[in-house]
């Protein structure tokens, strides 16, 4: 009899072996790994097929499950409204979504009565079940009354696993296939309840998704994320193992709301968006104006002391600027559009001429670097600037500080020979995650972004390039110790990358800083050194930004102290409340020797009384709030208010600056 190979050291037989055979014992298997693919349980494995058990403990089990749940979710919605018409329903990081088109959009209440519509699916344990369709004719037949699935259909090739849109989980590449909703299966009396086209796979059992499922939020949505289509509604929702795990999951989003930067940014009055100026533009206000000042400074003088020049380029260039570096056509969808001037051309007649806002500075130092000869004596040659560039992103995915249209980066190009390219890209790394600890982000990992293979032809370059540059990203990355997670496809278009990726306060990832190399713009500039035998040779290009970007770091930062910046980089330092305008005086030449110090010190002057002084101070995370009454004066000393509520008096003047200097030199993030 022939075998297939199980993870776990055992062997089964496999003819008209399914996974739900194999694995019976197992209860929280939901799908097979079979041959690298994931399969439902109740279908026949292959003959000498190489078998594994998926749980939900595994990413791929729980992004089963969720999108299990999301089926769950558009068949309580058609069974509570049989007029609304399905889009699509990805799982997601976290959970899941379903997108409708309804007459009216949801409400709270139909939320609600979703939500307990699920919860009867789930505990009928109906069973998903695959079904394949003949040919695409016969799944429009079936699939009718459902006109966005009908548009799938007629473009199915080119939804693929790289689509962002979603809907690569309903087609793709292969015989379309549909998944039944049954109800009493294996009895006569079974009934097909529901049905969606899908991909799959699916959990057995609707009873898997148990306890662990909760309905969230809804929102407007464009049909495939374009803005030219139909707007539908989207109802999200999240899905875990258990009911324990849900509710970690929702006591997390709690503290994440607690936490919001766009929320803290007003409160604390840091930064605001303005329809006048646009979506994803942010105006700082003063107090955000300081943090955002001290992020340069600190990283201004990092740069130069890790080898870095420090240079500057002009916010637009002519279009053609971005032909030659490649990022047109292949970022042209993340540029904001031509704009057209009359110019003087070299002869002295009139041109008209296409400009672009910038969207990258590297095109502008590689200008930099051809300007004159270069020698490999001088290399690395290491450019940086505060570089602001302009990205239009779509309006769905704006968010704050964290996604922008106008972003400033600490952008940094470094030119080296081939032979310097490892050493360098370690180097950059270990920059990189020395500014992440600086800042309080000690707990993070990397991400190698690659080539996606199948796509070639939107990637430059040969495979060998590819394969070198990729080789030395991830021989530097294993070499740091730390996790490397692979990122297939993920990597620019002109080479590969490593970003690393921080865990804040509360457990959330975030991308924060890239290492990228490239050997594609030193082609396309001709840019050249002097080799040590007199040839002409191209150097390697390396990217990278610590930051990322200043507004997205600030807003990580934000989230990540709830707004409680440590002393050294809150945007006030110190705030004297005198306990009566009597001690205004007093308390005022104690915050003036602070300023004279270089400490960002502030009295509270308003008309407030003295208890909603302190209530203002709380909120406005101030580290230190220095009071001043009768004995305080009397003893030639300050009373010190922490943010916690607890209190230290009668400290005497001079401790009181020196112990807040201290505070600020050490730059302990607390």
């Amino acid at each position: 009899m022939s075998q297939t190979g199980v993870s776990g050291g055992y062997h089964a037989p496999v003819q008209k072996t399914t996974g739900a055979e194999l694995f019976a014992d197992q209860k929280n298997v939901v799908v097979a790994r079979v041959n690298g693919e994931l399969w439902d349980l109740d279908r026949v494995i292959p003959d000498g097929a190489t078998v594994e058990p998926v749980t939900t403990e595994d990413a791929d089990g729980l992004m089963v499950l969720r999108h299990s749940a999301a089926h769950v979710l558009a068949q309580a919605v058609q069974q509570i409204n049989p007029s609304a018409k399905l889009g699509i329903g990805p799982p997601i990081r976290d959970g899941f979504y379903y997108e409708f088109d309804v007459e009216t959009p949801f409400t709270p209440e139909d939320l609600k009565a979703i939500e307990k519509a699920m919860s009867r699916i789930i505990r009928e344990g109906q069973t998903f079940r695959r079904r394949e369709f003949s040919s695409d004719d016969a799944a429009r037949a079936e699939l009718a009354n459902e006109p966005f699935k009908l548009e799938l259909i007629g473009s199915k090739s080119s939804h693929t696993e790289a689509d962002d849109t979603g809907a690569s989980v309903e087609v793709g590449e292969g015989n379309l296939t549909i998944y039944d909703n049954v109800r009493g299966a294996g009895r006569e009396s079974e009934t097909v309840v529901w049905s969606d086209l899908c991909r799959g796979p699916h959990i057995p059992n609707t009873k898997m998704l148990g306890q662990g499922v909760k309905v969230l939020r809804s929102s407007a949505a464009y049909w495939l994320a374009d803005q030219n289509n139909a707007q539908l509604q989207r109802i999200y929702g999240t899905a875990w193992a258990s009911k324990e795990d849900l509710k970690a999951y929702l006591d997390r989003m709690a503290e994440a709301e607690k936490r919001d930067h766009r929320k803290l940014g007003q409160e604390m009055d840091l930064f605001s968006f303005h329809e006048e100026i646009g979506s994803g533009l942010p105006l700082f206000h003063p107090k955000g104006g300081v943090i955002k000042r001290v992020m340069e400074d600190y990283v201004r003088r990092r740069h130069i002391e890790e080898g870095f020049s420090y240079v500057g380029s002009p916010h637009i260039s002519k279009e053609n600027l971005f032909y030659t570096s490649g990022h047109l056509p292949y970022y042209a969808d993340t540029m904001f559009p031509e704009m057209r001037f009359e110019d003087e051309a070299k002869d002295g007649s009139t041109v008209t001429q296409a400009y672009r806002l910038k969207a990258m500075n590297c095109p502008m130092h590689n200008l930099i670097f051809s300007s004159r000869g270069r020698s490999y004596r001088e290399l690395p040659i290491r450019l940086f600037e505060f570089g602001t560039v302009y990205r239009y992103e779509k309006g769905g995915v704006i968010q704050g500080l964290t996604r922008v249209r106008g972003l400033t980066q600490d952008d940094s190009h470094s030119y080296v020979m081939p032979e310097q390219a490892a050493d360098e890209v370690k180097h950059l790394l270990n920059f990189m995650m020395s500014v992440l600890e600086d800042f309080g982000l000690t707990d993070f990992y990397l991400e190698l972004s690659t080539r996606d293979d199948k796509k070639k032809d939107k990637f430059v370059g040969s495979d060998e390039d590819w394969q070198k540059a990729t080789a030395i990203l991830e021989q530097v990355g294993r070499d740091t110790g730390l996790e490397l997670v692979p990122d297939p496809g993920g990597a620019a278009f002109y080479g590969p990358k490593i970003s690393v990726q921080a865990k804040d306060a509360i457990g959330r990832t975030w991308q924060m800083g890239t290492v990228q190399y490239d050997f594609n713009q030193p082609a396309r500039f001709g840019l050249e050194y002097t080799a040590s035998d007199g040839t002409k040779q191209q150097p390697v290009m390396i990217h990278s930004a610590k930051f990322g970007s200043i507004e997205r770091f600030m807003g990580v930062l934000i989230e990540h102290y709830a707004g409680a910046f440590p002393v050294w980089l809150a945007p006030v330092q110190v705030l004297g409340i005198p306990v009566a305008e009597a001690f205004d005086e007093y308390l005022g030449d104690v915050i003036a020797k602070l300023r004279a110090r270089g400490i960002r010190a502030e009295m509270d002057l308003t008309a407030d009384r003295f208890p909603k002084k302190i209530r203002n101070a709380s909120k406005t995370k101030v580290p230190f709030v220095l009071i001043a009454g009768g004995e305080d004066q009397d003893a030639g000393a300050v009373s010190f208010r922490y943010r916690d509520g607890s209190q230290d008096n009668g400290v005497p003047i001079d401790e009181a600056i020196e112990r807040i200097i201290m505070a600020v030199e050490t730059r302990e993030n607390v």
